[in-house]
């Protein structure tokens, strides 16, 4: 039997690979994209049932849609592209710095874009073809810090409603998957970590598990298209006036 195919890009670490190994489990063959985590991504396709991998550098908007075109010609039943890729470098509301936010948007939003684009174009499958676009519950729960990260995340927000409009056929969905705080980022430790990400209206972590679950329902097709799931333990209904990685260092100075 031919396995249905999914890309995960940034598929090699983090949320991409708990998105990899669970569609695996399901019996998809697993494309891993990766740009600078070689042995990664090569250490989780060999343990997968059905996998390969595929490197690209997505600041090289070019070379993402070439990407997808090569994968297109290649691959008859390529059902499912996760856009999970992301790059999370600080800067402020007060001074955007013009090469984290050009870095930010090219990775978070622009290629993204034009990935889905070339996806909805140029893939086959005879049962439906699926874009997934990870975002952030920060679109829901702004604050100023990632000034440029935030800027990039809603502008791959407003790509879902309008790719589901205007690029898809019959059969087509595309969707928005928006995690909360799940593993350590940025400069955290671990005691940061574990309280940070609790910070939340159920006071638990989300798991990686969950989200990777999530991004398979949404495979399914379950959902109408134009939808964003909201993957957070309810992060996304507070309002948070800094991000919490910030929030749980000042509570930590004044335990």
């Amino acid at each position: 039997m031919t396995r249905p195919a999914v890309l995960v890009t940034g598929g090699a670490k983090r949320l991409g690979a708990a998105i990899v190994k669970a569609f695996a489990a399901k019996g998809w063959h697993a494309i891993i994209h990766y740009h600078s985590s070689d042995g990664a991504a090569q250490e989780l396709a060999g343990s997968l049932p059905s996998a390969e991998t595929v490197c690209c550098d997505l600041r090289d908007g070019e070379a993402a849609v070439q990407m997808i075109e090569e994968l297109a010609q290649r691959h008859e039943d390529w059902r499912v592209l996760v856009n999970s890729a992301s790059a999370f470098s600080p800067d402020d509301v007060t001074g955007l710095d013009p090469d984290t936010n050009q870095r930010a948007m090219q990775i978070n939003a622009r290629s993204p874009a034009r990935m889905a684009q070339a996806f909805l174009k140029g893939a086959k499958s005879e049962d439906g073809r699926c874009v997934i676009q990870v975002t952030d519950q920060k679109l829901r729960n702004p604050n100023p810090d990632f000034f440029s990260y935030t800027m990039s995340k809603h502008a791959l927000d407003a790509t879902i409603a309008m790719l589901s409009m205007g690029a898809t056929r019959d059969g087509d969905r595309v969707y928005g998957l928006a995690p909360g705080a799940i593993l350590p980022s940025h400069d955290q430790t671990e005691e940061e970590a574990e309280r940070s990400h609790r910070m939340n209206l159920l006071r638990r972590r989300t798991g990686v598990d969950e989200i990777a679950d999530a991004a398979v329902f949404l495979a399914q097709g379950d959902l109408a298209s134009g939808q964003t799931l909201f993957i957070d333990s309810g992060q996304h209904l507070l309002q948070q006036d800094r991000d919490v990685i910030y929030l749980a260092r000042e509570e930590g100075a004044g335990a």
